[in-house]
């Protein structure tokens, strides 16, 4: 039996697979964390996630190839520069900010959630909805039906059944 090899996943017919090909490690994932937090220098990164600098460079050149991050100089002599989220890069904001409500929600401290998120707009404290572009209503698992868009038979499957 063939096992699938980690830097296969970029190359499969699945949309999630290949995300994971970019973003699919702790460590990439706790960098966007903090790249939404407003952390952007080198060094930053490595104070708040306390991780080598080895596996923190490697990250954010992978970050920076795959067009999430842009590197912007903050300083001439010598060179030096920020990490900032690009476009597709702040497309990924969704996604976190579901995975740090997940988290809150079934892997809770006694302390409770450590960040809360506010919407500038009415000043509210919110959690993530997820909502169907075309009606406006929260779409949960239960709701969905995935159907494939490649040629051949197919057969619609659900999300999610319990």
């Amino acid at each position: 039996m063939d096992r699938m090899r980690w830097d296969a996943l970029k190359k499969e017919d699945c949309s999630l697979s290949r995300t994971l090909a970019v973003i699919g490690d702790r460590w990439t994932l706790l960098i966007l964390r903090d790249a939404f937090l407003r952390v952007r220098r080198f060094e930053d990164f490595e104070a708040s996630l306390k991780i080598a600098r080895r596996v923190l460079s490697e990250r954010l050149a992978l970050l920076v190839r795959e067009g999430i991050f842009k590197k912007v100089p903050y300083q001439d002599k010598p060179v030096r520069c920020e990490y900032r989220l690009t476009e597709k890069g702040l497309d990924l904001y969704p996604a976190i900010l579901h995975l740090v409500h997940w988290g809150d929600k079934h892997a809770p401290t006694k302390a409770g959630p450590p960040v809360v998120h506010r919407h500038r707009a009415c000043g509210h404290d919110f959690r993530s909805v997820l909502t169907c572009s075309e009606c406006g209503e929260p779409v949960g698992a239960r709701d969905v039906e995935a159907r494939s868009t490649r040629a051949g038979p197919s057969r619609p499957r659900r999300a999610a059944t319990r």
